[in-house]
Protein backbone atom coordinates (compact mmCIF):
# COMPACT_ATOMS: atom_id res chain seq x y z
CA UNK A 1 0.00 0.00 0.00
CA UNK A 2 0.97 3.71 -0.73
CA UNK A 3 -0.38 5.56 1.52
CA UNK A 4 -0.08 10.13 2.18
CA UNK A 5 -0.87 11.02 5.26
CA UNK A 6 -1.24 14.73 6.32
CA UNK A 7 -1.00 14.39 10.39
CA UNK A 8 -2.57 16.99 12.45
CA UNK A 9 -2.10 16.36 16.30
CA UNK A 10 -3.74 18.58 19.17
CA UNK A 11 -0.81 21.52 19.22
CA UNK A 12 -1.95 24.56 18.57
CA UNK A 13 0.48 27.11 20.08
CA UNK A 14 2.14 29.37 18.00
CA UNK A 15 5.54 31.83 18.80
CA UNK A 16 4.04 34.22 15.67
CA UNK A 17 0.82 35.96 16.22
CA UNK A 18 -0.35 36.85 12.28
CA UNK A 19 -3.30 38.45 12.00
CA UNK A 20 -4.35 37.09 9.37
CA UNK A 21 -3.98 33.63 10.85
CA UNK A 22 -7.27 32.50 12.52
CA UNK A 23 -4.89 29.50 14.07
CA UNK A 24 -2.15 29.32 16.52
CA UNK A 25 -3.91 31.54 18.77
CA UNK A 26 -4.13 28.92 22.06
CA UNK A 27 -0.90 28.48 24.55
CA UNK A 28 -1.12 24.79 25.34
CA UNK A 29 -0.66 23.95 28.84
CA UNK A 30 2.17 21.20 30.05
CA UNK A 31 -0.36 18.84 30.82
CA UNK A 32 -1.71 19.61 26.64
CA UNK A 33 2.09 19.27 25.55
CA UNK A 34 2.05 15.65 26.87
CA UNK A 35 -1.49 14.71 25.45
CA UNK A 36 0.34 15.88 22.11
CA UNK A 37 3.64 14.22 22.95
CA UNK A 38 1.75 10.58 23.38
CA UNK A 39 -0.28 11.08 20.11
CA UNK A 40 2.68 11.81 18.15
CA UNK A 41 4.90 9.06 19.58
CA UNK A 42 1.85 6.54 18.89
CA UNK A 43 1.61 7.27 15.21
CA UNK A 44 5.05 7.60 14.48
CA UNK A 45 5.46 3.98 16.32
CA UNK A 46 2.11 3.20 14.09
CA UNK A 47 4.27 4.17 10.70
CA UNK A 48 7.12 2.50 11.89
CA UNK A 49 5.30 -0.77 11.98
CA UNK A 50 4.10 -0.57 8.63
CA UNK A 51 7.58 -2.12 6.84
CA UNK A 52 5.49 -3.40 3.86
CA UNK A 53 3.80 -0.19 3.22
CA UNK A 54 5.18 2.86 1.68
CA UNK A 55 4.23 5.97 4.17
CA UNK A 56 4.48 9.29 3.03
CA UNK A 57 4.12 11.69 6.31
CA UNK A 58 2.70 15.50 6.25
CA UNK A 59 2.39 17.43 9.37
CA UNK A 60 0.23 20.45 9.02
CA UNK A 61 0.30 21.77 12.76
CA UNK A 62 -2.05 24.22 13.49
CA UNK A 63 0.55 25.99 15.08
CA UNK A 64 4.47 26.17 14.65
CA UNK A 65 5.69 22.85 15.67
CA UNK A 66 9.32 22.34 15.02
CA UNK A 67 9.88 24.75 17.67
CA UNK A 68 9.07 21.85 19.80
CA UNK A 69 12.13 18.84 19.76
CA UNK A 70 9.28 16.22 19.28
CA UNK A 71 8.45 17.28 16.30
CA UNK A 72 11.94 17.65 14.69
CA UNK A 73 12.60 13.70 16.71
CA UNK A 74 9.91 12.58 14.67
CA UNK A 75 10.86 13.83 11.54
CA UNK A 76 14.99 12.83 11.97
CA UNK A 77 13.21 9.15 13.17
CA UNK A 78 10.44 9.12 9.90
CA UNK A 79 13.45 10.27 7.07
CA UNK A 80 15.37 7.20 8.25
CA UNK A 81 12.33 4.14 8.00
CA UNK A 82 13.04 2.55 5.29
CA UNK A 83 9.93 2.63 3.82
CA UNK A 84 8.93 6.15 4.48
CA UNK A 85 9.34 8.03 1.32
CA UNK A 86 8.55 11.73 2.65
CA UNK A 87 8.79 13.79 5.90
CA UNK A 88 7.20 16.98 5.35
CA UNK A 89 6.36 19.76 7.47
CA UNK A 90 4.57 23.27 7.49
CA UNK A 91 6.60 25.46 9.31
CA UNK A 92 7.38 29.55 9.95
CA UNK A 93 11.37 28.60 9.94
CA UNK A 94 12.26 30.30 13.38
CA UNK A 95 13.84 26.89 14.74
CA UNK A 96 17.19 26.08 14.51
CA UNK A 97 18.25 23.73 12.04
CA UNK A 98 20.98 21.76 13.11
CA UNK A 99 18.40 18.77 13.53
CA UNK A 100 18.28 18.26 10.30
CA UNK A 101 21.85 16.70 9.62
CA UNK A 102 20.29 13.62 11.73
CA UNK A 103 17.60 12.99 8.77
CA UNK A 104 17.62 11.12 5.77
CA UNK A 105 17.24 14.45 3.32
CA UNK A 106 16.26 12.66 0.90
CA UNK A 107 13.14 12.25 2.15
CA UNK A 108 12.78 15.25 4.01
CA UNK A 109 11.43 18.39 2.79
CA UNK A 110 10.22 21.58 4.29
CA UNK A 111 7.10 23.69 3.38
CA UNK A 112 7.87 27.17 4.59
CA UNK A 113 6.33 30.66 5.25
CA UNK A 114 7.52 33.69 5.17
CA UNK A 115 5.58 36.17 7.48
CA UNK A 116 6.87 39.48 6.98
CA UNK A 117 4.61 41.02 10.23
CA UNK A 118 6.12 38.92 12.41
CA UNK A 119 10.31 38.63 10.97
CA UNK A 120 12.32 40.33 9.21
CA UNK A 121 13.29 39.41 5.62
CA UNK A 122 17.07 39.25 6.39
CA UNK A 123 16.50 36.51 9.16
CA UNK A 124 13.85 34.58 6.93
CA UNK A 125 16.35 34.41 3.82
CA UNK A 126 19.19 33.71 6.29
CA UNK A 127 17.07 30.12 7.19
CA UNK A 128 16.78 29.62 3.95
CA UNK A 129 20.34 30.51 2.93
CA UNK A 130 21.20 27.64 5.80
CA UNK A 131 18.68 25.09 4.75
CA UNK A 132 19.96 25.27 0.88
CA UNK A 133 23.99 24.89 2.72
CA UNK A 134 22.94 21.71 4.44
CA UNK A 135 21.06 20.09 1.08
CA UNK A 136 17.65 19.93 2.20
CA UNK A 137 14.54 20.36 0.05
CA UNK A 138 12.05 23.16 0.72
CA UNK A 139 9.44 25.21 -1.07
CA UNK A 140 9.24 29.32 0.40
CA UNK A 141 5.47 30.65 0.62
CA UNK A 142 4.09 33.98 1.72
CA UNK A 143 0.67 35.02 2.14
CA UNK A 144 -0.40 37.15 -0.81
CA UNK A 145 -1.61 40.75 0.51
CA UNK A 146 -1.13 43.55 -1.96
CA UNK A 147 0.65 45.61 1.10
CA UNK A 148 3.22 43.12 0.90
CA UNK A 149 3.99 42.96 -2.93
CA UNK A 150 6.94 45.41 -2.91
CA UNK A 151 8.54 42.54 -0.14
CA UNK A 152 7.46 39.85 -1.57
CA UNK A 153 9.30 40.71 -5.04
CA UNK A 154 12.30 41.65 -2.64
CA UNK A 155 11.94 38.01 -1.29
CA UNK A 156 11.57 36.33 -4.69
CA UNK A 157 15.60 38.57 -5.92
CA UNK A 158 17.07 37.58 -2.57
CA UNK A 159 16.24 33.30 -2.56
CA UNK A 160 18.06 31.23 -4.65
CA UNK A 161 17.34 31.41 -8.50
CA UNK A 162 16.30 27.05 -7.74
CA UNK A 163 13.67 27.98 -4.80
CA UNK A 164 10.07 28.11 -5.83
CA UNK A 165 8.52 30.71 -4.30
CA UNK A 166 4.72 30.23 -3.97
CA UNK A 167 1.93 32.92 -3.12
CA UNK A 168 -1.23 32.15 -1.22
CA UNK A 169 -3.94 34.10 -2.82
CA UNK A 170 -5.65 36.38 -0.50
CA UNK A 171 -9.65 34.94 -0.60
CA UNK A 172 -11.55 36.43 2.47
CA UNK A 173 -12.33 39.64 0.04
CA UNK A 174 -13.78 39.27 -3.03
CA UNK A 175 -11.90 40.69 -6.13
CA UNK A 176 -9.32 41.25 -4.26
CA UNK A 177 -5.94 41.98 -6.39
CA UNK A 178 -6.19 44.41 -9.27
CA UNK A 179 -5.00 43.76 -12.87
CA UNK A 180 -1.62 44.99 -11.87
CA UNK A 181 -1.54 43.34 -8.72
CA UNK A 182 -2.20 39.95 -10.31
CA UNK A 183 0.54 40.51 -12.73
CA UNK A 184 2.85 41.64 -10.77
CA UNK A 185 2.33 38.20 -8.26
CA UNK A 186 2.14 35.34 -11.54
CA UNK A 187 5.52 36.91 -12.94
CA UNK A 188 6.83 35.06 -9.24
CA UNK A 189 4.42 32.40 -8.94
CA UNK A 190 2.91 31.18 -12.49
CA UNK A 191 0.71 28.86 -10.23
CA UNK A 192 -0.57 31.43 -8.38
CA UNK A 193 -4.09 32.03 -11.04
CA UNK A 194 -4.67 28.47 -9.62
CA UNK A 195 -4.36 29.30 -5.65
CA UNK A 196 -6.28 32.66 -6.65
CA UNK A 197 -9.90 30.61 -7.25
CA UNK A 198 -12.19 28.59 -5.57
CA UNK A 199 -12.00 24.78 -7.57
CA UNK A 200 -16.26 23.74 -8.25
CA UNK A 201 -15.18 20.31 -6.60
CA UNK A 202 -18.67 18.87 -6.20
CA UNK A 203 -18.86 15.13 -7.44
CA UNK A 204 -15.50 15.23 -8.55
CA UNK A 205 -12.95 12.60 -8.68
CA UNK A 206 -10.21 13.24 -5.81
CA UNK A 207 -7.40 10.93 -4.30
CA UNK A 208 -8.22 12.13 -0.55
CA UNK A 209 -9.42 9.13 1.15
CA UNK A 210 -8.20 6.48 -1.11
CA UNK A 211 -4.25 7.05 -1.29
CA UNK A 212 -3.96 10.75 0.87
CA UNK A 213 -5.72 10.91 4.14
CA UNK A 214 -6.12 13.32 7.10
CA UNK A 215 -5.33 12.36 10.60
CA UNK A 216 -5.89 13.89 13.81
CA UNK A 217 -3.88 12.86 17.59
CA UNK A 218 -6.83 9.91 18.10
CA UNK A 219 -5.92 8.23 14.93
CA UNK A 220 -9.18 9.41 13.29
CA UNK A 221 -9.34 9.78 9.70
CA UNK A 222 -10.91 11.99 7.55
CA UNK A 223 -10.91 12.38 3.83
CA UNK A 224 -9.00 15.65 4.09
CA UNK A 225 -9.00 18.53 6.76
CA UNK A 226 -12.13 20.32 4.56
CA UNK A 227 -14.56 17.29 4.65
CA UNK A 228 -15.42 16.96 8.39
CA UNK A 229 -17.10 13.25 8.55
CA UNK A 230 -14.94 10.61 9.83
CA UNK A 231 -14.21 7.68 7.69
CA UNK A 232 -12.38 5.43 9.91
CA UNK A 233 -9.54 5.15 12.26
CA UNK A 234 -5.77 4.51 11.85
CA UNK A 235 -5.40 2.47 14.40
CA UNK A 236 -8.25 -0.24 13.63
CA UNK A 237 -6.20 -3.33 12.44
CA UNK A 238 -8.26 -3.22 9.27
CA UNK A 239 -8.54 0.39 8.72
CA UNK A 240 -7.16 -0.41 5.34
CA UNK A 241 -10.69 -1.45 4.15
CA UNK A 242 -11.95 2.46 4.04
CA UNK A 243 -9.64 3.43 1.43
CA UNK A 244 -11.41 3.70 -1.78
CA UNK A 245 -12.37 6.20 -4.43
CA UNK A 246 -14.85 8.99 -3.91
CA UNK A 247 -16.27 11.96 -5.37
CA UNK A 248 -16.06 15.11 -3.63
CA UNK A 249 -19.35 16.11 -1.34
CA UNK A 250 -17.73 19.91 -1.41
CA UNK A 251 -18.90 22.84 -3.57
CA UNK A 252 -15.53 23.68 -4.44
CA UNK A 253 -12.05 23.48 -2.79
CA UNK A 254 -9.81 26.55 -2.26
CA UNK A 255 -6.81 25.45 -0.33
CA UNK A 256 -3.44 23.99 -2.15
CA UNK A 257 -3.53 20.87 0.29
CA UNK A 258 -7.33 20.17 -0.60
CA UNK A 259 -7.33 20.74 -4.62
CA UNK A 260 -3.89 19.84 -5.62
CA UNK A 261 -5.45 15.89 -5.02
CA UNK A 262 -8.32 16.59 -7.72
CA UNK A 263 -8.01 14.51 -10.36
CA UNK A 264 -9.18 17.30 -13.13
CA UNK A 265 -6.90 20.00 -12.37
CA UNK A 266 -3.60 17.48 -13.56
CA UNK A 267 -1.72 19.09 -10.51
CA UNK A 268 0.23 15.55 -9.77
CA UNK A 269 1.81 15.78 -13.12
CA UNK A 270 3.01 19.32 -12.05
CA UNK A 271 4.31 18.45 -8.88
CA UNK A 272 4.95 14.50 -9.20
CA UNK A 273 7.03 14.08 -5.63
CA UNK A 274 6.97 17.24 -4.29
CA UNK A 275 3.33 17.60 -4.13
CA UNK A 276 3.45 17.32 -0.37
CA UNK A 277 5.84 19.69 0.19
CA UNK A 278 4.44 21.91 -2.86
CA UNK A 279 7.96 21.84 -4.83
CA UNK A 280 6.63 21.76 -8.52
CA UNK A 281 9.08 19.27 -10.62
CA UNK A 282 10.51 21.71 -12.92
CA UNK A 283 11.28 25.23 -12.22
CA UNK A 284 8.14 26.89 -13.87
CA UNK A 285 8.85 29.94 -11.96
CA UNK A 286 12.42 30.38 -14.17
CA UNK A 287 10.59 29.71 -17.39
CA UNK A 288 8.40 32.46 -16.55
CA UNK A 289 11.12 35.17 -15.55
CA UNK A 290 12.47 33.82 -18.49
CA UNK A 291 9.61 34.41 -21.06
CA UNK A 292 9.07 30.92 -22.08
CA UNK A 293 5.15 30.40 -22.92
CA UNK A 294 5.73 27.20 -24.39
CA UNK A 295 4.20 25.46 -21.15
Amino acid sequence: MKLAILYRGSLSSCNYGCEYCPFAKHHETRAEHERDARALTRFIDWVAGRVNDQISVFFTPWGEALIRQRYQQALIRLSNMPHVDRATIQTNLSSRLAWVDDCDKSKLALWTTYHPSETTRAKFVAKCLELDRRKVRFSVGVVGLTEHADEIERLRQELPDHIYLWINAYKRVDRYYDSGHLARFQAIDPLFPINNQRHPSLEKACRTGESVISVNEDGVIRRCHFIKTPIGNLYDPDFEQVLQPRLCTHQTCGCHIGYVHLDDLGLSAVFGNGILERIPSEPLWLRSQLGDDTH
